[in-house]
């Protein structure tokens, strides 16, 4: 979108203002599709921090995601807890990943998450 829509940032900014992370959503991102829950930035940052630090190879980048300023303005990205890549019937990963997506970049959006079938 060369505009990010602005009912999907009005989503994002009740997410961030820590009101929920139980929102469900399905966005049409780069020819990809993405579904899961929205998270607030601080709590995916630490999320994906903690993933980082159980990590032997990985350990040294939890920092990064720990560093963080306050941001002024409206939300600029969406972050996805327990989602996955829809790909075919499968959901790839199948366990759910972690998602950052540019609002900017997502040509479709809907509610609620897709199922999807692994058999």
């Amino acid at each position: 979108m060369s505009k990010p829509d602005e009912l999907l940032v009005d989503v994002a900014t009740l997410v961030e203002s820590g009101q929920s992370n139980q929102m469900s959503l399905t966005v049409v991102t780069g020819g990809a599709v993405i579904t899961g829950r929205l998270a607030p930035e601080a709590v995916w940052r630490q999320r994906v921090s903690e993933v980082l630090t159980d990590s032997a190879r990985l350990g040294e980048f939890a920092a990064v995601f720990t560093a963080t300023t306050p941001r002024e303005g409206p939300p600029t990205h969406l972050h996805f807890h327990v989602a996955r890549i829809l790909q075919g019937t499968v959901g790839i990963p199948e366990t759910g990943g972690m998602y950052r997506v540019s609002i900017a970049d997502v040509s479709a959006w809907t509610m609620g998450d897709f199922s999807y079938s692994d058999h």
